[in-house]
């Protein structure tokens, strides 16, 4: 049997295909099937999704798995699953990017992924033999088990809030506002590969642990970890994260300012206009929040549509946002209390904070 050798990031791919997390997907995609997602952000048959999965290889991979059918999927010397291969595609990768990400700038981290990627894809259903197992996986749910415990909570409402940083208040505020309106709050920061200079797991999990312990309703809220890349692909993304946490259980998903943005890439609501585009047929009904920001007339955190300052008296206004945050933990500099919780800023203290590298 043909042998292909996995990477984290395509094997963490292959475990959530497997899985359900990315449903209706069974395989990683064909031709057909990425042609589809690129041009109309559907399948061939119609479903909504609207990014790439795919399996890249290696000029050798390429040459031993031209002519194979089913082959064993391998990580670290073991067969962690199995590929029913459809056949071999390639693609310009620059037209792609620019249709995907919006841009073909290879400073768009997203962009810069995808173009150092294999040239030649393949497509094919997949079965999973075995899960990841890396540092934080007894933090991470499978979406079986997460309807398991909504249901065993009583929870018939459930938004899911996704991130990739640790909360401020500004995170903290939307979070308090989904449960207002709903009678649970699934948590689920993402934790698989990202860029230099965001959170590293460990200081996510920390500090979301000391907000939910100290100051959210344990019996409604639950967090767990999703291991899966960041694209920072915008709009786009932020469609494949309600999908995502609608396969999870959820029945509503908060889409926030410049989801899944970074730079200045995308407009700051783009995502909200997206997913208006595609409402009722996500299968999860869409919170799209606005803000929010500190305004020191105020006294706490609001957004544009709670507060007048924005216009009126600017000064008053503290944007609160995770590259802002970043750069202030960055720096070892104390924080403000009105902008991260002092328990929170204490849980990440003597943690490693941010990634130093760009490993697969």
């Amino acid at each position: 049997m043909t042998v292909l050798s996995l990477n984290s990031r395509q094997y963490l791919e292959l475990e959530k295909i497997a899985l359900g997390a990315f449903a209706p997907l069974s395989g990683f995609m064909n031709e057909e099937e990425f042609l589809s997602v690129v041009e109309t952000m559907r399948l061939p048959g119609g479903e909504l999704f609207p990014l790439p999965v795919l399996l890249d290889l290696t000029p050798t991979q390429t040459n031993e798995i031209r002519n194979a059918g089913r082959v064993a999927l391998v990580f670290d010397d073991r067969e962690v699953g199995e590929l029913e291969a459809e056949g071999l595609f390639q693609c310009d990768k620059i037209e792609i990017s620019r249709k995907v990400f919006g841009t073909s700038d290879d400073a768009h981290p997203g962009v810069s992924h995808f173009l150092r990627m294999g040239d030649v894809f393949v497509g094919g259903a997949v079965r999973l033999h075995e899960r990841v197992q890396f540092e934080f996986s007894e933090f991470e749910l499978t979406p079986s088990e997460t309807k398991a415990l909504f249901k065993s909570k009583g929870l018939r409402t459930i938004a899911g809030f996704q991130t990739r940083n640790v909360p401020h208040r500004a995170h903290e505020y939307l979070q308090r506002l989904a449960l207002e309106h709903c009678d649970g709050l699934f948590i689920q920061p993402l934790v698989g590969a990202k860029k230099v200079g965001d959170y590293q797991p460990a200081a996510i999990l920390a500090a979301y642990r000391a907000l939910i312990e100290g100051f959210l309703p344990q019996e409604r809220v639950l967090l767990g970890i999703l291991s899966t890349a960041m694209r920072y692909a915008g709009p786009r993304e932020a469609l494949f994260h309600a999908i995502i946490r609608r396969n999870y259980g959820c029945t509503h998903f908060v889409i926030g300012r410049d989801h899944a943005g970074v730079g200045s890439y995308y407009e700051k609501y783009e995502a909200h206009e997206l997913s208006r585009r595609f409402e009722g047929e996500l299968g999860i009904e869409i919170l799209r929040f606005y803000g929010p920001f500190h305004c020191r007339n105020c006294g706490g955190i609001v957004t544009e549509r709670s507060c007048p300052h924005m216009d009126t008296d600017p000064a008053a206004i503290t944007e609160v946002n995770g590259s802002d945050i970043r750069a202030i933990l960055g720096n070892g500099a104390n924080i403000r209390a009105d902008l991260v919780r002092p328990e929170v800023a204490e849980s990440l203290r003597g943690l490693p904070l941010f990634i130093e590298s760009d490993a697969e």
